[in-house]
C-alpha cells in the first residue's frame, strides 16, 4: 500500500516537474507486481459512485460509498499504475484492517479528484469487474 502510494506520488511528481522527471520503467512495474500481497488488505465492494464537479472549474470529484465488512476497517481509493494513459483509469476500492477488528458492518464514504486520469474517465474496481464512469459525466 505504501509502495503503491509512493509510486503514484513519483508519477505525479514527474508530471508536475518535467525537468526533474523520474522515469519508471516496465522493469520497475514488473518488480512491483511480483512483490508479496498484503494479508490485511483486500478489495471491497461499493454501492454507489457519484462524479460531481469540484470547487475549481474543470475539476471533478468521485464520491464512493458502500458498506465495509468490519467497522474498524480503513477504506482507501487506490489508483492503479500505468505506463501509458488508458481510456478508463482503474481505481481499486481497498479495505485494510489494522490490529484487533470489530466484525460489524459499517457504512463508508471516500472521495478523490478524478480529472485528467483516463482519456475517457475512471473505472472503480471492488470485488467484481471494473465499472467505468465518464469524466466529466455525460
Amino acid at each position: 500500500m505504501v509502495l503503491a502510494r509512493l509510486l503514484t506520488f513519483l508519477i505525479a511528481f514527474a508530471w508536475l516537474a518535467p525537468s526533474q522527471a523520474v522515469e519508471i520503467t516496465k522493469k520497475d512495474l514488473d518488480a512491483f507486481g511480483n512483490s508479496p500481497v498484503p494479508e490485511a488488505c483486500r478489495r471491497i465492494d461499493y454501492d454507489n459512485v457519484d462524479i460531481v464537479p469540484g470547487f475549481v472549474n474543470d475539476t471533478w470529484i468521485a464520491i464512493v460509498s458502500g458498506t465495509k465488512p468490519w467497522a474498524t476497517m480503513e477504506v482507501s481509493l487506490v489508483p492503479l499504475i500505468y505506463v501509458a494513459q488508458p481510456d478508463y483509469w482503474e481505481i481499486e476500492v481497498v479495505g485494510c484492517q489494522n490490529g484487533v477488528g470489530l466484525p460489524v458492518e459499517a457504512p463508508y464514504s471516500e472521495f478523490m479528484e478524478v480529472q485528467d486520469m483516463g482519456k475517457k474517465g475512471v473505472a472503480f474496481v471492488g470485488t467484481g469487474k471494473p465499472e467505468p464512469f465518464d469524466v466529466p459525466p455525460k
